[in-house]
């Protein structure tokens, strides 16, 4: 913090008598860095209310100290807090400023959202009446609820403007605004606490006295398959679920590597044409495959099933996106920050001020995973999906039961697709449904000569088609069915925040 703005307190603990530090006067709560024991700062004096873990297993490239700047403020980190239940963790990071005010930053499916606490307003409903896609009105601006959970602290660090106690299991209610803001109520006081805030890339954040590399350290990141004993290795920092190379078992990681290693044998395997592992460069941005899903999805009131492939982008800076291959083309997608604005009907789509049409709306199952992943991902995982688009403008929503994702992305050419990860030999094998055989090549005589006999084909092919008898011929056709792929993609990842 700058110099003269810093209004420091130190106290003994009350459980070993080490110096406990406060930064912030609003900072309540602090957790011993020796005898771990979490206490609270009442007046001039420390209590102690008893004793809580601080083993974090997120290796998060952040760490306490590390200071930046939003919004043309400095701030500090001084301690952090993660939470969780059954299906999810994730770590929020208290920040002071140098006017003493707090902020945090917390993960958000792959990315980052920093906040601020806002006053609670008398109206906040009851954790019970939250309801998912329920719309509220806070602050003068309309949200919309994407998630809601109950959780409980797994861990805490350093300086804390609260800290409810070990084992209390809480509610925790999330929206999203079709501008990109993020609210989130945590029902661990009353009156509930309430932060508002919005996404933030941490090279903005201009970070300073960061932990270093974001990969795992080597110490207890091996462990053995617990299906076919293999070495494994986990290399990201925030993996919850990866499959073995060996033998193609899903493993569950969401408690760590020294809990139970829950896991699931997956008999049809079904192989990427981008390896695990492949590097390359889409929109300026140099991304490693590090996850694949094969999916399927079936339309309602409809028998036909069809499927596309998921790849799970990372970048350490820029986090996680999908790169998505179904059969109407290749999209790059990631998780939106917000949540968009749909009319009574569902048609139309409002998002950061653009509109987008229904296009699609379908159940899609997970039928394969490999690789690793930020969420704790299953096979037989259900959605209910829609799609929405404008142009090569892509918008879709994955409704779970306690969390709805939308994602925001475009369209890519599927040769640039192939060049950016080196497959240009194989470029052929990665044309799709959106390509058209004068797609990314000069008109010729020869071709257009081509384009009209295969009109004129399939106008005698319409008319024969009329005078068809069902009883003699097969009168049916087939087509390709364009998008009908998920090109929203973006895997509900379970809560995050």
């Amino acid at each position: 913090m700058a110099e003269g703005t810093q209004r420091r307190y130190e106290a003994p603990c009350p459980g070993c008598g080490a110096p406990v530090a406060f930064q912030s006067a609003q900072s309540t709560h602090a957790v011993c860095a020796y005898c771990h024991s979490s206490v609270v700062r009442t007046a001039d004096a420390l209590a102690r209310l008893g004793r809580i873990a601080d083993e974090f297993t997120d290796y998060s490239p952040l760490k306490i100290g590390a200071t930046g700047q939003w919004q043309g403020q400095t701030f500090t980190l001084v301690g952090r807090l993660q939470l969780g239940n059954s299906q999810a963790r994730w770590t929020d990071w208290q920040a002071v400023f140098d006017d003493q005010r707090l902020g945090s930053l917390s993960e958000d499916n792959g990315s980052f959202v920093f906040s601020r606490p806002v006053p609670s307003p008398g109206n906040m409903p009851a954790f019970k009446d939250w309801r998912m896609g329920l719309r509220h009105a806070l602050s003068g601006k309309n949200f919309a609820v994407s998630a809601i959970t109950e959780v409980s602290v797994l861990a805490a660090q350093g300086e804390l403007g609260h800290l409810p106690a070990a084992g209390q299991q809480f509610g925790v209610v999330e929206l999203r605004s079709d501008s990109g803001e993020v609210c989130s109520i945590d029902y661990a006081s009353d009156p509930p606490a309430v932060w508002t805030g919005s996404e933030v890339r941490l090279d903005d954040l201009k970070l300073t006295g960061l932990a270093g590399d974001a990969l795992r350290k080597d110490e207890g990141r091996h462990f053995n398959c617990p299906n076919c004993a293999a070495r494994l290795e986990v290399k990201l920092d925030t993996t919850k679920s990866m499959s073995c190379p060996s033998c193609d078992t899903l493993i569950d990681l969401s408690a760590g590597i020294g809990g139970e290693l829950k896991h699931a044998i997956q008999n049809e395997p079904v192989r990427p044409l981008i390896p695990l592992g492949s590097t390359g460069q889409l929109r300026g941005i140099d991304w490693q495959v590090v996850g694949y899903q094969h999916r399927s999805g079936t339309a309602p009131g409809d028998d036909e099933v069809f499927g596309w492939q998921e790849y799970l982008l990372y970048n350490r800076k820029a986090g996680f996106q999908f790169l998505v291959d179904a059969e109407d083309g290749w999209s790059l997608v990631k998780p939106a920050t917000g949540a968009p604005q749909v009319t009574a009907a569902g048609a139309v789509a409002t998002y950061l001020g653009k509109r987008y049409s229904r296009q699609y709306s379908y159940r899609a199952e997970t039928q394969y995973v490999a690789g690793e992943f930020y969420w704790k991902v299953e096979r037989g995982q259900i959605t209910d999906n829609v799609d929405y688009a404008q142009g090569h403008h892509l918008l879709s929503l994955e409704k779970a039961a306690d969390e709805w994702t939308w994602s925001v992305g475009e369209r890519l050419d599927s040769a640039a697709v192939a060049k950016a990860f080196k497959l240009d030999d194989k470029k052929d094998l990665f044309k799709r449904g959106d390509a058209t055989p004068l797609s990314g090549e000069s008109w010729s005589i020869g071709k257009v000569v081509l384009i009209v006999v295969i009109i004129l084909f399939m106008v005698l092919l319409e008319r024969a088609c009329d005078d068809c008898d069902p009883q003699v011929e097969n009168c049916s056709s087939t087509s390709g069915r364009w998008g009908s792929g998920s090109f929203g993609g973006s895997s509900s990842g379970g809560f995050h925040k």
